[in-house]
């Protein structure tokens, strides 16, 4: 009598856990091109915060598994506990393949915990051993330079990772996907082909109504990576509405991911200054305008961006804040005369 054996579904773990703009621009790519390459597979997704949210909004069909900001805390030695608390769960999932796409310390912590427990890790993990590590936590000998710079505690085993640390966007050739194009194809060979950020969603109603008559412009200045906000806002987005367009803020979506991708998908273009509010808007196809700093362009690749600046020393963070210093920070009355060209230029191109 022949032995019947169950077939065993394979299952998949992927693990990034920066924020939610993050996850929108290279962990969702990775996730449906491991989709699409192992269809027969249970893919779970490991991530962090809302970045939760964003991928149950993309991928329904996902299994997310969801670090909260309690699960991660900001002591140190905290973490740590915590994070092993997750690597016994992961452990109890019995996964056929585990790859870890994160650069920060505490995922790689994990990943390479798992990786000494026999577990099948791929990707980034710490270049010491748990145990080595937990000996220098207990004599007191671990450095805080060498928990602070991904250099000194990365190792990975996608070979062409240590390309990552370079300002690879000087020398190697233009990605037209900006950083997250560069990062999964060059640095992890993982994504052969064009990255799918999209996400599907239903406008906004309000904006949408709106939008038939009027042009319709999200002012996405919230955060900025660069340390400082854009100090004007107010101010062009009175000069805007004067113009007659329809002019709202990322304060106006209250921090609620769906909510602020259905505004952008309702608008004809979005401000930002260097920030993940980027990728949100490429997700929705909304034209994003990059108020360019002191940022590199390439990294981002926004279909339109300013010429780039030095930090202003009036604006940008200093202990002293001397306003007298000169601000050079874009004038609000040229972002508006480039913004009418940009809408000219689409026009254009909509009818060519």
């Amino acid at each position: 009598m022949n032995k019947i054996v169950e077939s065993k579904t394979e299952k998949v773990l992927l693990i990034r856990m920066l924020n939610s703009a993050d996850v929108c621009a290279i962990g969702l790519p990775v996730l449906r091109y491991f989709k699409k390459n192992n269809p027969q597979a249970e893919i779970h997704f490991l991530t962090f915060g809302d970045g939760a949210e964003l991928i149950k909004l993309a991928e329904s069909n996902v299994h997310v598994k969801h670090v909260t900001q309690q699960q991660w805390p900001d002591d140190f030695f905290l973490a740590m506990e915590s994070f092993l608390g997750l690597a016994e769960e992961i452990i109890g999932e019995n996964y056929s393949q585990i790859v870890n796409l994160d650069t920060a310390f505490m995922p790689c912590f994990l990943a390479r915990f798992l990786a000494d427990a026999g577990e099948p890790v791929s990707g980034n993990y710490l270049n010491m051993s748990v145990q080595q590590l937990l000996q220098q936590v207990q004599n007191t000998s671990l450095q805080a330079e060498y928990v602070n710079s991904t250099q000194a505690f990365m190792a990975s085993s996608f070979v062409n990772m240590h390309k990552w640390h370079g300002r690879w966007w000087q020398f190697d050739t233009e990605y037209e996907g900006g950083y997250p194009e560069f990062y999964l194809t060059k640095c992890c060979g993982l994504v052969d082909d064009k990255l799918d950020q999209g996400i599907v969603v239903i406008p906004d109603k309000k904006l949408a109504k709106k939008a038939k008559s009027n042009k319709v412009i999200g002012l996405c200045f919230g955060q900025s990576d660069d340390g400082y906000l854009y100090p004007y806002v107010s101010r062009l987005k009175k000069l805007l509405e004067q113009k007659g367009f329809v002019v709202w803020s990322d304060s106006d979506a209250r921090d609620d991911i769906r909510s602020l991708l259905k505004m952008l998908k309702s608008s004809d273009l979005m401000l930002c200054k260097p920030s993940g509010n980027r990728w949100y808007a490429q997700a929705v196809e909304c034209p994003t305008l990059l108020i360019t700093g002191d940022s590199e362009p390439a990294l981002l690749m926004p279909e339109f961006a300013t010429d780039p600046v030095s930090p202003c020393m009036q604006h940008a963070v200093n202990e002293n804040n001397f306003v007298t210093l000169e601000c050079n920070c874009d004038d609000p009355e040229d972002l508006v005369e480039s913004i009418e060209s940009i809408f000219v230029h689409l026009e254009e191109q909509n009818h060519a």
